[in-house]
């Protein structure tokens, strides 16, 4: 190419930069991180002979969109470097990745106007960090303390049955990284299997979870008014909304699992003594909604067609604005049932604790989650194109509950596995890959990056009734 041709396609590339609404530059800037994240975790520095680039792609992505879902033993097959790097792409993906794009645009795009101010405004709300300058370095303080003190309490207490103080000190603190952006990811073949009956891990790692799960704004709505939660109503109706949502999905999840559990034949939990079926059914409730951890194994042998199907309904939910999990969040559902309620008792506005609910929010909740189910419904429908095991002639036919559970667990970037995932090929794979990094980002959001900002239309159009 001559340099007037060279000349021409640098400023083309300026102009189409400089055109990138904040929702399509961080659809590009998310591909660039796993793209590079890909070509590290594949080197021989941070993997063994067994990571190729499909396995170190599939993994990347997983870790951005801190889903957990995994086709490689992070264990055995990846280094302590490899490690390290695994822990800082959770990192990225759980609290940074929407603000760093945000902060890399305003630089690459030299402009700083209104308009791109409340467009970051949006992308970040959309994402859930919550905030720019000042309030992303207090996320990241109030991060690193949180996983601080639970880093400490599961070497000094949890973990204690690792001999070695390094490694202890470096499962602890890597689970706590996992457990807070709410990945899902551990260091060992069976997840937390091992660690069912230990009331410290299972509470170290569902409080990091819960947490990370509720959100910054709520973090930060508690903490201001810490010396006033003697009155609830001096919190904001987001705060008790979520909250409330938070207890009562954690609480009937446990209840849901005790019942369906109760009367699975050969269920895994059918032979645990009470106090472990109430460790494991309430951890089980909180890691099912956001992260991904297990101790229990998952399979459709393990565990009742009612319970899998309770824990689908959970990661459709997922956790709350601003949180460090997926799903069409809790508010939402909350949302969604005030409307239903107010529908019912006959109101033409949805109420919620005696507020009244903007028609967007509302019209916002509904076009969330049916978009997003619509989704896994494709996803779901995709993968079960073909074969859906490897190129074997004999390869296991999944069901479609075990399809519909997978394709629902990478979506809501949960990561938990009923043992499909590593026994996909790589066209289900795929469609995992694109299933979390569309739930990572947000169906919405999404949306927003293909389609472009469009002004409201100031047209009225007549009203006519339709029959529902």
């Amino acid at each position: 190419m001559t340099s007037q041709s060279l000349d021409r396609l640098g400023k083309g590339l300026m102009r189409w930069r400089h055109r990138l609404t904040v929702p399509q530059f961080t659809v590009v800037t998310g591909a660039l991180v796993i793209a590079s994240g890909t070509l590290l975790l594949a080197s021989p520095l941070c993997s063994s002979d067994e990571v190729g680039l499909w396995q170190a792609l599939f993994t990347v992505t997983s870790a951005i969109t801190v889903t957990g879902l995994s086709i490689i033993d992070v264990g055995k097959d990846l280094t302590f470097f490899g490690q390290v790097t695994l822990a800082g792409l959770i990192i990225t993906g759980g609290l940074g990745l929407m603000a760093i794009t945000t902060f890399l645009q305003g630089f690459v795009q030299g402009r700083s106007g209104l308009r791109l101010r409340l467009d970051k405004g949006r992308a970040l709300d959309e994402f859930g960090v919550g905030g720019i300058g000042p309030t992303f370095h207090q996320i990241l303080i109030t991060a690193g303390c949180v996983m601080g003190v639970g880093t400490v309490i599961l070497y000094s207490f949890g973990f204690t049955d690792i001999s070695n103080h390094g490694e202890r000190l470096w499962a602890a603190m890597f689970h706590c990284i996992s457990a807070y952006n709410n990945a899902g990811f551990g260091l060992w073949s069976d997840n937390l299997v091992g660690y069912k009956a230990n009331p410290v891990v299972n509470g170290v790692i569902g409080s990091l979870i819960v947490t990370g799960g509720i959100g910054w704004r709520v973090t930060n709505d508690l903490w201001e008014k810490r010396f006033r939660l003697q009155r609830i109503r001096r919190l904001s109706l987001h705060t008790r909304l979520v909250l409330r949502s938070t207890l009562l999905l954690i609480g009937l999840g446990a209840l849901g699992l005790l019942f369906t559990e109760q009367f699975a034949p050969d269920g895994v939990m059918s032979t645990l003594p009470l106090w472990e079926k109430l460790q494991v059914t309430i951890f089980q409730s909180i890691t099912t909604r956001t992260a991904g951890f297990n101790t229990v194994p998952l399979s459709i042998e393990t565990l009742s067609d009612a319970g899998l199907l309770l824990m689908i309904v959970l990661m459709f939910i997922g956790a709350s604005p601003g949180g460090t999990g997926g799903g069409i969040k809790t508010t939402t559902f909350a949302v969604l049932m005030g409307a239903t309620r107010s529908t019912l008792e006959g109101r033409k506005e949805v109420i919620i604790r005696k507020h009244q609910i903007p028609g967007d929010i509302v019209l916002k909740a509904v076009g969330v989650a049916l978009a997003s189910g619509l989704f896994v419904i494709l996803m779901t429908l995709v993968l079960g194109l073909g074969p859906t095991a490897g190129g074997e002639p004999t390869a296991q036919a999944y069901s479609f509950l075990e399809k519909l559970f997978t394709c629902m667990s990478a979506f809501g970037t949960v990561g938990l596995d009923v043992g499909v995932t590593a026994n996909l090929n790589r066209w289900g794979q795929l469609v995992l890959m694109v299933g979390m990094f569309v739930g990572r980002l947000g169906i919405m959001l999404l949306l927003s990056a293909l389609y472009g900002s469009r002004p409201p239309s100031r047209v009225g159009y007549p009203r006519e009734e339709v029959f529902i």
